[in-house]
């Protein structure tokens, strides 16, 4: 009789951990379906979303880096350099100075854009001063000259006289500052040897050497 219990026992467990067991694999398939069904909604998402947003084109990407994709006229991308029709500065320029000795002696200030360079000299008499006192030369011509564009070898010239007393004495100097009119903030200092400064004078910017003697 205890023995017919014990199969009995026996069976019901079998029973019992293959019903369980069945069970087991049957939720470990459904959640493997359902893990694999959201995969595939989930690539599917993906690809109608990736299809949907075109990639940037290159002038949307030049743009928002800051650029155009396109070279400036006068530079490379990027430039930097002065377009067409821009004030020059005094950083703009090459300088040179040339002692003369017409109208009792001058002093010949030349300028040429620096290389890959187009600008333009108002018509407007350069600021030219001398010493730690900012003494300013005058202008030598009642009227103001025309703009002149710098570029290539084109070549602007002023002619200052420092000093146009005849009276002795005055200062001694050995550099100008010159600066493209009173709004240029890059002033140069050019070397012009000994000079006596006394009531200085500059004529208007001038394309011949000729026309740029200060007289008063």
């Amino acid at each position: 009789m205890s023995g017919n219990r014990r199969k009995a026992s026996l069976v019901t467990t079998v029973l019992v951990g293959g019903a369980m067991l069945l069970t087991a694999c049957q939720d470990t398939d459904a959640g493997a379906d359902a893990g694999a069904r959201q995969t595939s909604a989930s690539a599917s998402a993906s690809a109608t979303a990736g299809a949907a947003t075109p990639s940037a084109s290159p002038a949307a990407t030049a743009e928002a880096s800051g650029g155009t994709g396109k070279d400036n006229k006068n530079g490379g991308a990027g430039g930097g350099q002065k377009q067409v029709g821009q004030v020059c500065g005094a950083n703009d320029i090459s300088w040179s100075t040339k002692s003369e000795t017409q109208a009792g002696g001058y002093i010949l200030v030349v300028a040429k854009a620096k290389p890959g360079i187009t600008c333009t000299l108002p018509a407007v008499h350069p600021t030219v001063a001398f010493g730690s006192d900012g003494t300013e030369a005058g202008p030598a011509e009642q009227s103001t000259g025309k703009q002149i564009t710098l570029s290539g070898n084109t070549t602007a010239y002023a002619g200052v006289n420092p000093k146009t007393t005849s009276a002795n004495g005055g200062k001694e100097l050995d550099s100008i500052i010159v600066a493209i009119g009173n709004d240029d903030r890059d002033p140069v200092s050019l070397p012009v040897g000994t000079i006596t400064v006394d009531k200085p004078i500059v004529t208007n910017w001038h394309t011949s050497p000729k026309d740029a003697v200060p007289s008063q």
